[in-house]
């Protein structure tokens, strides 16, 4: 049974960074779903008014670099509960081997269960209904979900489940650049996560249909599929090909335990 979370660690890349979701409060910065997850949980049954947060999450961070980088600075906080979310970029690469991802991942969540830290999982999103390009990754995204559902299974973790959450597939939820969420978006994975925590189930969702989008002229989609591709496909390509990552040069935005601020 979950006890009292009086401290939370977030790590992970864009996702849990709060990409697209800005903060009005500090420019060039982010809130996002795990910052508002906090904010909640300081009113929430499970949670406390006196809760401390963390956000290690750096945007472009592979698998591999979150456990390097991420994880031992999370088990030296010492927190009640840890949102691991990570392994989306890596799913964007043609040869990512999933089976080691998975792997990888479980070993990090034995390490924060031996140390006691509650681990709160998320799931891929389905890219069904995304442009072609990232439409393609939806088996891998589908192998690593199950890979992931298992992990969550075998280790007591708690999943956050936004393959299933179909709310978030309408077009308000996305950004301009469809691969990171709105603040409408965050906000929804914030109810969803909290959901999750204090009764282990999801928001109320039925049925696996996508919601109905406005039909496009023929023109019309060629030429939106065109601009997205130019203004924010080709830039991922292109860093890839330099082997460079949006993040870089960045540090995390919350590096130490931090009485909450409430972003709504």
């Amino acid at each position: 049974m979950l006890q009292t979370i009086t401290s939370y660690v977030a790590i992970g890349d864009s996702f849990s960074e709060g990409l697209m979701d800005h903060d009005p409060n500090q420019e060039d910065r982010y809130v996002g779903w795990a910052d508002r997850l906090a904010g909640k949980l300081v009113d929430s049954p499970v949670g406390s008014p006196e809760l401390t947060y963390a956000n290690l999450a750096i945007r472009g961070r592979l698998l591999d670099r979150i456990i390097d980088e991420q994880v031992p600075k999370a088990l030296a906080l010492k927190p009640d509960l840890v949102s691991f979310c990570a392994g989306g970029n890596d799913c964007l690469r043609p040869m990512a081997d999933i089976d080691d991802l998975a792997n990888q991942f479980e070993r990090a969540v034995v390490a924060f269960r031996e140390a006691g830290i509650e681990v709160l999982m998320c799931n891929g999103f389905d890219t069904e209904i995304s442009s072609p390009l990232i439409r393609a990754v939806r088996p891998r995204v589908g192998v690593y979900n199950a890979h992931l559902w298992s992990i969550a299974q075998r280790h007591g973790c708690h999943m956050i489940d936004v393959w299933g959450l179909r709310q978030l597939y309408a077009d308000d939820m996305w950004a301009d650049d469809r691969i990171h969420l709105s603040p409408r978006g965050h906000a929804l994975v914030a109810d969803q996560a909290l959901a999750t925590l204090e009764s282990g189930h999801s928001l109320p969702v039925t049925g696996f249909s996508m919601p109905a989008r406005p039909t496009r002229p023929i023109r019309d989609a060629v030429s939106e599929e065109s601009k997205w591709a130019r203004e924010h496909f080709a830039p991922w390509v292109g860093r890839r090909l330099r082997g460079q990552s949006s993040g870089d040069k960045l540090d995390a935005k919350l590096p130490e335990l931090t009485r909450v601020r409430n972003p709504e």
